[in-house]
């Protein structure tokens, strides 16, 4: 199957302008994500990108009639047009008292055993409204599962939570016991 190529550059777009919570990216204060993780995201994203790769990624650069991309090293950015409000921060803050996490049926009862854990990434991402988590969820699963998470008592209990946007949190980890299913 050819890969539409116009339509990989829309998703770019997308995963690197607009929504990246949607597709779990974690963008630096300069925009910047690592080209494996937009690569992984874009692969679980849809079906018809599971062969998608870096020089895949860098080939949609190259024939862009507007330099949207920027590739340096290991790392990616959008150039300009970022509608996320802000940057994704590191910054320990007092969270919501209720995020959410979505997920596919199998892995949250994994969750619900063992709790969150970022799993190859830096943070566990999580979302302050159900829709945000139901998209993030499809992701994942035709039927996701909403996990609600007991921030304030984690937050009480010692677990770091991270400003996001006004989408997303994050979190080093969450134990089990401050997770529910919705």
């Amino acid at each position: 199957m050819k890969m539409d190529q116009m339509k990989l550059s829309r998703a770019i777009s997308h995963a690197l302008r607009h929504e990246p919570w949607l597709y779990e990216l974690e963008l630096d204060d300069d925009g910047w994500t690592s080209v494996e993780a937009l690569v992984a995201a874009l692969r679980q994203a849809a079906p018809e990108w599971a062969d998608v790769s870096r020089s895949t990624i860098a080939e949609v650069i190259a024939k862009s009639d507007k330099q949207r991309y920027e590739m340096a090293g290991d790392r990616i950015r959008a150039l300009y047009g970022h509608s996320v409000p802000g940057k994704l921060r590191r910054e320990a803050a007092t969270p919501p008292t209720v995020l959410l996490h979505g997920t596919s049926p199998q892995v949250a009862e994994v969750i619900l055993r063992e709790g969150l854990k970022p799993m190859g990434r830096q943070y566990v991402h999580l979302s302050v409204d159900e829709e945000t988590a139901v998209a993030v969820g499809h992701r994942k699963s035709g039927a996701p599962i909403i996990l609600k998470i007991d921030a304030a008592a984690a937050h009480a209990n010692g677990v770091v939570f991270y400003s996001g946007n006004d989408k997303v949190w994050l979190a080093d980890a969450v134990p089990a016991r401050f997770i529910a299913k919705c």
